[in-house]
């Protein structure tokens, strides 16, 4: 019955959009998109995928980061992906569980647990 995914929301404290622009912006490369104008006082960002789909960073109050559920993010230059993140201070950790597909988790500036793994074959 569902035809596809079109966004993921994470949260983020309250002004935490310079560093979210830093880390999902500058070091993922995600491109910036325009908050509808209903929803721009509300804070946060918004970022695009190159397949349509989006990522959705939105205030939360009493933000407590994700621990466990996460958005799994598809790289086809996953190597290079884990260098850019350790060279930007931020933790690579490899999972060869679901072998034979490459992955690594890692989190965001807030502590949210995100997941890159390659393309499926």
């Amino acid at each position: 019955m569902l035809d596809g995914l079109d966004h993921v929301q994470l949260a983020m404290p309250p002004g935490g959009e310079v560093r979210a622009r830093a880390y999902f912006g500058g070091l993922l490369g995600l491109v910036e998109l325009e908050k509808p104008a209903a929803l721009a006082g509300r804070g946060g960002v918004w970022f695009g995928l190159l397949d349509g789909r989006q990522i959705h960073l939105g205030i939360e109050e009493q933000f407590r980061p994700n621990e466990k559920a996460h958005p799994a993010f598809v790289c086809g230059a996953l190597d290079s992906l884990a260098l850019r993140l350790e060279e930007g201070g931020h933790v690579v950790r490899w999972n060869a569980a679901l072998a034979p597909r490459r992955r690594f988790y890692g989190k965001d500036p807030f502590g949210n647990r995100l997941e890159f793994i390659e393309p499926s074959p």
